[in-house]
């Protein structure tokens, strides 16, 4: 992978958030010598803001314990372990002066771990411009089917057709699982179990969000799951869906204001649809706009659609005398503005704001577009809310369940597509089965 598709881009202040895993740093407030003080550490600086985490194991105040590599490296991979499963998008540095430890960090966390994986599969893979992973062939099915028969090859039995409705802990410690199945209800035994029964987009597929019920008549805490990556209702008029529902709209930069105050911004393209936006670039920005919509009612999503022009040139060209051309002419001879962004334009903006050329230079760099409300949870690509994070240990395991783990997008997480959730989803399932084989 490219080194610019990893790194943070620091053209603007960020903020790293310090996680010292170890019982002597410099300032006692910074410690976390245990599990439950580095998951509350990570969970603070992310629920804060911060843009990125620096793990360490190994204090450099003057005196301190001298510390092995092994216990250096269980140190650094239960810190950088809670960030990947509370703030699995944001990058990660680890503060180490041993080759052994920053190479088991990198073989353990590294970003190629997926494609390796594919690559062990036969299905060969490469990073796309906007640092995605794709197969090369483009298509999922090769990689599940391959995946499948490996799986059954290994021994593994799959049951389909089966809806887990019930868990019960037996008196020696074991689980009875219940199971609707096509032949009537079904129970099985088990030492330990992992539960990865999704969220709650897609329902046709099997993710109905169904297991919340369930589980919080066993007392797990679970947080309401809403739509992530998903698009948002626009009120279009009906011009706007007749002609170019369907239709990309590229090259653009979007922003909103998360619930901190702060801009976000990003680069793309999207796609107009007959009842508002979907796409790429709304997914990126659709945590910050859903939660500005929950609190507020609304939100406004700006779109810059000449980012390649500064303000003062946009100003210049669309205040350049037209002559006879119509407005349309104008600016797509002057600036390119044409089809989809011109309609826009003209559907967001009043006559006068597009006869008054400050008002529309100011509108071409950044034009509001109301959003009413997230399209339903059952159109997004993924979900948030889930299993809280406070109710897991470090191996993942529901601390008033022992034995019985959770993985996947049943977790409390914004579920980050492109690449990251197929890579969340595999990092939390193999933590919660290394998990049930420890406790065996």
């Amino acid at each position: 992978m490219k080194t610019e598709n990893i790194l943070p881009d620091l053209t603007t202040p960020r903020v790293m958030a310090i996680v010292n895993v170890t019982p002597d740093s410099f300032f006692a407030g910074s410690r976390t010598p245990d599990a439950e003080a580095i998951e509350r550490r990570v969970r603070e600086a992310a629920d804060a803001g911060c843009d990125l985490f620096d793990v360490g194991g190994y204090s450099s105040r003057p005196g301190a314990a001298e510390v092995t590599s092994e216990e250096e490296w269980r140190r650094v991979e239960a810190g950088v372990a809670a960030v990947r499963r509370i703030a699995p998008t944001l990058p990660v540095s680890v503060d180490t002066f041993r080759a052994e430890v920053a190479r088991r960090v990198l073989e353990t966390f590294g970003p190629d771990a997926v494609r390796a994986w594919m690559h062990g599969l036969g299905i060969e893979s490469f990073v796309g411009s906007s640092g995605r992973v794709f197969p090369v062939g483009m298509k999922a099915a090769p990689l599940l089917r391959t995946w499948l028969h490996r799986l059954r090859e290994s021994g593994v039995g799959f049951h389909v057709r089966h809806r887990w409705c019930g868990l019960e802990r037996l008196v020696d410690g074991r689980y009875r699982l219940d199971f609707q199945s096509p032949d009537g209800e079904r129970n099985e035994e088990a030492d330990g179990v992992v539960l990865a029964t999704g969220g709650g987009s897609w329902a046709k597929l099997g993710s109905d969000g169904r297991w919340i019920a369930l589980l919080e008549s066993l007392g797990v805490p679970v947080a309401p799951l809403r739509p992530a990556n998903c698009g948002f209702d626009v009120r279009w008029s009906g011009y706007l869906r007749e002609r170019f529902a369907g239709q990309p709209v590229k090259s653009v930069v979007a922003s909103c204001i998360d619930r901190d105050g702060r801009e976000i911004r990003r680069r793309g393209e999207f796609v107009v649809t007959e009842h508002g936006v979907e796409g790429s670039l709304i997914y990126a920005l659709s945590a910050p706009l859903r939660d500005a919509i929950d609190c507020t009612g609304g939100a406004r999503l700006m779109l810059d659609l000449l980012p390649d022009h500064d303000v003062q040139r946009v100003r210049d060209e669309v205040a350049r005398p037209r002559g006879a051309r119509s407005l349309s002419s104008h600016l797509q001879s002057r600036l390119g503005l044409k089809g989809l962004k011109m309609a826009l334009l003209n559907e967001l903006l009043s006559r006068e704001a597009m006869n008054d050329p400050t008002a529309l230079a100011a509108a071409i760099k950044a034009l509001p577009i109301p959003l009413l409300a997230p399209r339903p949870l059952d159109e997004a690509i993924s979900s948030a809310g889930g299993v809280v994070f406070e109710a897991l240990d470090e191996k993942l395991m529901i601390r008033d369940l022992p034995g019985v783990f959770c993985a996947g997008e049943m977790l409390d997480w914004e579920a980050p597509t492109g690449g990251y959730l197929l890579t969340a989803c595999l990092a939390s399932g193999f933590v919660a089965g290394r998990g049930v084989v420890e406790q065996s």
